[in-house]
């Protein structure tokens, strides 16, 4: 640890990400809802519409779009990006003449004023290119300069950097540090106040995306507390060519290699303080609501990657032959297609409709994005990795191998590269299943928090017995019975000719009650120590993505199907993502109360221990004797600038 990390307790480390939550519900939920044990079908359906101007201005730009990646695939440019590590300079500045980073900023601002759908279907769209180009973008966009900007910015700042950004400029966003990942009270990073209007900014970023082309930066800093400065986490808009900040390392990654990924020092850098976005100590908060719809662009680019997995298992599976006949037609095959087609459907049904959602901000969808982040994270690795398989060797071969000795260039082994960071960018899974469960496990703590927290006074416990009391007396006769158990219930989604897929919603319905029982049951037998109990917290988050895909496939179909596109097909690859889906629940469900969490804790004990020692034996480490961690302390920097802006 370096000399100037912060220790915290883990109850302080607790304390500090709880105090960054929005802590109140003023829309409705869909998600919320279900993890409490109500199927809220009228908050999905019918599926939320665009504006005709939306669907105008979306359309336009995504056929400008199309027209110049079909142009940049044509040049070769996937696979110079993978050869040389990096998106020529020249691409990146075509995309900005296109206004590609401008398509979530407003066009009083200079920028194109797409919704969230449209600017996801451009993000899967030219992912489908280059993974590299589809991160650039998005980090700029999605958690750069000007997504908190439109959220909590000043109207100057707002005049100042939009137009930049919508244009010219290309932001990255600076929280993470070599000794800091998910825990941000651990930050090291430092703005002390320089009179009443600077800060002075000294520390060290890690992972920084864009960090190495970037002209902003969003960067994330404590500032101490004192007298006249409540001080905390702090967010500011930082000019990278500013003096003292370096970009001492550009990072390379077994995927995504066009990345512009580094680690950036800031030695005794000065920023105005009307650089400063909202508050201080508001950093934090600002993060997570920036995020709330930021993270829709990573499952978004993973929809991408699904289509284009379905065609290649498609044309590849009908012409390769075994045993007389194509792969394909063989069921150990065909599982797998069945499996990439019908999660691919479910995949772009729930981005839509939580796209869409945002777009009306009718409903509050921090928890339907992040199940989207997770589910698509985790289905994208799944979908590649099959893909792979499917391909045999050749899947495991490089697509510039393939193209040397003559055969069509796929390349499946860099998909599955590229997408395998998706399940660690903007949240771990691990951290996503943490994150998910905690808000799923509100609606409990708000009336019975006290009531489980040790460090309560009797008094607190008593008032907060009487409060549970009241609220579990008319929440848990609801999860008796409800209309998943009626046969004729959602009869709108069993029309004549299609497939039942009134059948799923009402098991959706059922699993729903079931899952807020299992919740309830929970917290009632470990009590306070329910935030440690991490692989039931995230089987309970696994199940309530499944039925969030579930939902959103069935109200695609019928959205589908009510406007004439593929309704039939639709239905189809509902039913089968539904039927699919239902195998995973329900081990999921029995895995909940017959697993090996408490075996697997004695065993990491040991490990930890060295008891397990001697089972290393009979092998050699060629990491060497390094640091884990590198050592981030103050001071100037003694690395050469690779900082490369592309003007």
């Amino acid at each position: 640890m370096s000399a100037t990390q912060p220790k915290v307790t883990e109850r302080e480390a607790r304390q500090v990400a709880e105090a960054a939550r929005e802590q109140d519900w003023r829309k409705p939920s869909f998600a919320k809802e279900l993890f409490l044990g109500h199927f809220r079908l009228d908050l999905i359906h019918p599926h939320p519409m665009p504006a005709d101007e939306d669907v105008r201005r979306g359309e336009a730009f995504l056929a400008r779009l199309r027209a110049f990646c079909e142009s940049e695939l044509a040049d070769g440019l996937p696979a110079r990006i993978e050869r040389e590590a990096k998106i020529p300079d020249e691409t990146v500045r075509r995309l900005k003449q296109l206004g590609a980073l401008g398509m979530k900023i407003d066009p009083k601002y200079g920028g194109l004023g797409l919704t969230q759908v449209y600017y996801n279907k451009a993000l899967a769209l030219v992912a489908s290119v280059s993974p590299a180009i589809g991160a650039l973008l998005s980090a700029h966009q999605s958690i750069g300069v000007p997504q908190p900007l439109k959220m909590f910015g000043t109207q100057e700042q707002k005049d100042t950097y939009l137009p930049r950004c919508a244009t010219t400029a290309i932001s990255a966003f600076l929280l993470t540090e070599p000794d800091v990942g998910s825990d941000p009270a651990r930050l090291a990073t430092t703005a002390v106040p320089d009179g009443e209007d600077a800060y002075v900014l000294d520390g060290v970023k890690l992972w920084t995306t864009n960090g190495v082309v970037a002209d902003l930066l969003v960067v994330m800093a404590r500032v101490p507390k004192s007298e006249n400065h409540r001080g905390g986490i702090t967010a500011f808009v930082v000019e990278a060519d500013s003096p003292g900040v370096t970009v001492e390392h550009r990072n390379a990654f077994m995927g995504l290699r066009g990345l512009e990924n580094g680690v950036t020092r800031f030695h005794q850098v000065r920023v105005p303080a009307g650089q400063r976005i909202g508050a201080e100590g508001a950093g934090l908060k600002i993060a997570l609501t920036t995020l709330n719809t930021g993270r829709l662009s990573l499952p978004a680019m993973c929809v991408g990657s699904g289509k284009w997995c379905l065609k290649i298992a498609r044309e590849w599976s009908g012409v390769r032959e075994q045993w007389g006949r194509p792969v394909a037609r063989h069921e150990a095959v065909g599982a797998k297609i069945s499996f990439i087609a019908a999660t691919t459907f479910a995949l772009e049904a729930v981005v839509d409709l939580a796209s869409q959602m945002a777009d009306e901000d009718r409903n509050d969808i921090r928890i339907e994005a992040a199940l989207a982040k997770l589910y698509g994270s985790e289905k994208a690795c799944l979908m590649a990795d099959e893909l792979v398989q499917i391909r045999g060797g050749r899947g495991f071969e490089t697509a510039e191998s393939l193209a040397a000795r003559g055969e069509r260039a796929v390349p499946a082994e860099q998909m599955l590269r590229d997408l395998r960071i998706n399940r660690i960018f903007e949240g771990s899974t691990e951290i996503m299943h943490l994150l998910i469960a905690r808000e799923a496990v509100d609606a409990h703590l708000s009336v019975a928090g006290d009531l489980i927290d040790p460090e309560k006074a009797l008094g607190d416990k008593a008032r907060a017995g009487a409060r549970a009391a009241g609220f579990y007396a008319r929440w848990l006769p609801k999860l008796a019975t409800g209309p998943g158990q009626v046969p004729g219930a959602y009869r709108g989604f069993h029309p004549s000719g299609h497939p039942d897929l009134a059948v799923h919603l009402r098991y959706v319905e059922r699993s729903a009650r079931k899952l807020a029982r299992s919740t309830f049951y929970a917290m009632s037998r470990w009590q306070g120590r329910m935030e440690t109990k991490q692989g039931f917290l995230g089987r309970i988050v696994d199940i309530g993505a499944e039925l969030f895909a579930m939902s959103a496939a069935c109200v695609r179909a019928e959205h589908l199907r009510a406007c004439g596109d593929h309704g039939r097909e639709a239905y189809q690859l509902a039913d089968a993502f539904c039927q699919q889906s239902r195998v995973r629940v329900e081990e999921l469900f029995g895995r909940l109360w017959s697993n090996t969490d408490d075996l697997d804790h004695r065993v990491v004990a040991g490990v930890l221990s060295g008891t397990y020692a001697w089972l290393e034996e009979g092998v050699l480490d060629p990491s060497g004797d390094g640091p884990w961690i590198a050592e981030a302390a103050p001071g100037p920097s003694t690395h050469e600038n690779v900082h490369r802006p592309i003007r």
